[in-house]
């Protein structure tokens, strides 16, 4: 008799806002300041990087911005929230798009952690009304 087929799940079930956060945290971490530069206290994640690659890299990157503010709307933020995270998102996509001076701002300019910084601030509001 065949069984059914088991499902993978890439990333497990998430318990509440907190893990929901702290995912996001994670990914958001990878893409603004993941790495160190040797020697300085610099900071640059795969945004920054991203960003070298002529054309698409700035597009990919608001792709994860988006992805990541996607995410983040279900945590019923406020609509001056949400304007707030899409015009980070579009700071950072038109500052990375300047060939070479996008580039080094954009190693200073890290919408992603923002974004998550006013999702947190947020969900600690809420539960302090409730």
């Amino acid at each position: 008799m065949p069984s059914s087929p088991r499902r993978i799940e890439i990333l497990s079930p998430l318990q509440g806002d907190a893990d929901e956060l702290a995912e996001l945290e994670w990914l958001a971490d990878l893409m603004d300041s993941r790495f160190q530069v040797p020697g300085t206290k610099i900071r640059l994640g795969l945004d920054a990087i991203l960003g070298l690659v002529p054309g698409i890299g700035d597009g990919v990157s608001a792709l994860v911005s988006a992805f990541i503010f996607q995410r983040l709307r279900k945590h019923n933020l406020p609509w001056h929230t949400q304007a707030r995270m899409v015009g980070n998102i579009f700071v950072d996509f038109a500052i990375g798009a300047v060939p070479l001076v996008g580039d080094l701002l954009d190693v200073g300019f890290k919408a992603n952690r923002a974004n998550i910084s006013l999702a947190r601030k947020h969900v600690a509001k809420s539960r302090v009304r409730v």
